[in-house]
């Protein structure tokens, strides 16, 4: 099987410096599992690294997609399966990194997906019966067919909510079943995970969004904003757009949006660190000892009894 290094973790924990380092020490290149991230155009308020902060290590699945387009998992699948195989064909070690635990387990795990799951006449009656009928009515029926998928959500995401009755009304099956079909394993993985004391990651978080705000993130939000104004797309819903979208659409003040933008991430991250406590694979590692000591943990984890990774 090919190797396969995951770094996942929290919002602010510290993954991109830890795959950096890493990537130094294994000859590896770096591929993001940042569901925002992925979009051009959306830099700081999604924390894309810049040329310098990567120092020259290579960076994978950064600017794929135009703001406008409902990025897929399934295509988010195939482009990291195919960039895997890319980096292993140079004789390098991919590190999938990133925050979107979905993104991490499906492709760590070469999870099967319905290729049949779309269907544009189902997903249009999805969306005229929420308008309809409202979100109550399909979260339910939603909670269901599939209770699983439905503890995930929250009642007011649309677009989520709808994707997985449109799955179980196209194939028959649930978007929980489609997840947890097994496939055949195709990669020798490890997955590590960077955890730190609440207080401590909120802080971080906090410190950031003040640190984004500082960097422009305002100018690049007007600029979505006006090119997103009136269409319902993915990026839209992205924690630090959506919050100032409110700010620009004059639904709050410019003081609220950011608490409001602080507040959200807090609970990404809570949410993310429920994600990954579920993950028995994943190996913990301590934020606060620092990038030099979480880096040498990775590099005596991976050497130990198996050859791939000295």
């Amino acid at each position: 099987m090919q190797p396969l290094v995951v770094i996942a973790g929290p919002t602010a924990s510290g993954k991109t410096a830890l795959a950096i380092a890493l990537a130094k020490r294994i000859n590896g290149e770096v591929i993001s599992a940042d569901s925002m991230q992925i979009y051009r155009g959306m830099n700081i308020g999604t924390a894309k690294p810049t040329t310098d902060e990567m120092q020259g290590i290579p960076h994978h699945l950064l600017d794929v997609a135009e703001p406008e387009e409902n990025f897929s998992l399934e295509k988010f699948a195939t482009l990291a399966h195919a960039t895997i195989q890319e980096i292993v064909s140079r004789g390098k070690i991919p590190i999938l990194a990133g925050g979107t635990g979905l993104y991490i387990d499906t492709v760590a795990e070469n999870r099967a997906l319905s290729a049949d799951s779309f269907d544009p006449k189902i997903r249009k009656k999805l969306e005229e019966r929420w308008e309809k009928e409202g979100a109550e009515k399909l979260y339910v029926e939603l909670s269901q067919i599939d209770p699983t998928a439905a503890d995930k959500l929250h009642i007011a995401e649309k677009r989520r909510i709808i994707r997985a009755l449109e799955i179980f009304y196209t194939t028959g099956k649930t978007k929980t079943w489609h997840a947890e079909k097994k496939s055949e394993k195709i990669y020798n993985y490890f997955i590590f995970a960077i955890e730190l004391p609440r207080n401590i990651l909120y802080n971080r978080i906090n410190r950031r969004v003040e640190d984004m705000l500082a960097a422009g993130l305002m100018e690049e939000v007007r600029d979505l904003h006006t090119r997103l104004y009136g269409k319902e797309t993915t990026a839209k819903q992205g924690v630090g757009y959506k919050e100032l979208f409110w700010y620009l659409d004059g639904r709050a003040t410019f003081e609220e949006a950011v608490s409001l933008l602080k507040r959200n991430t807090r609970r990404l991250a809570k949410r993310q660190m429920t994600w990954f406590r579920a993950n028995p694979s994943i190996y913990w590692l301590d934020g606060q000892q620092g990038l030099e000591e979480i880096t040498r943990q990775c590099m005596e984890k991976l050497a130990e009894g198996n050859e791939v990774w000295r």
